[in-house]
């Protein structure tokens, strides 16, 4: 079975930390992005060896699949006469500029 791994940086220990999100507890570290994912493949057959010896339930992978890229959104029409107007100032579609405000505020978040 294939699961999606994440690996971030982590300035507390000062190296990758890379996890298997499916895995409740699946992680490793690596001086590199390389090493952590390299690491947290062998904590990941451990995990799965280990579920079925003791005969715990095993997750299925979660698939990026499972989110399709389009959403439906209900607005008060106040707000959706406002984003048809900005569309129209900007010269682009509705879908366009919502995916920019969308994706201008969850970078700011991030940052």
């Amino acid at each position: 079975m294939h699961y999606p791994i994440k690996v971030f940086y982590s300035e507390e220990d000062k190296g990758f930390i890379a996890a298997v999100p499916d895995l409740p507890g699946c992680s490793a570290f690596g001086e590199t992005e390389e090493k952590a994912i390299k690491e947290v493949k062998i904590a990941q057959e451990l995990w799965l060896k280990t579920a079925k010896k003791e005969g715990r339930k095993i997750p299925k992978p979660s698939s990026e699949e499972a989110y399709s890229g389009k959403i439906l959104a209900r607005t008060p029409k106040s707000l959706h006469k406002a984003l048809m107007e900005k569309a129209k100032e900007e010269g682009v579609s509705l879908n366009q500029l919502v995916v920019y405000l969308l994706s201008k505020g969850i970078n700011k978040k991030a940052a």
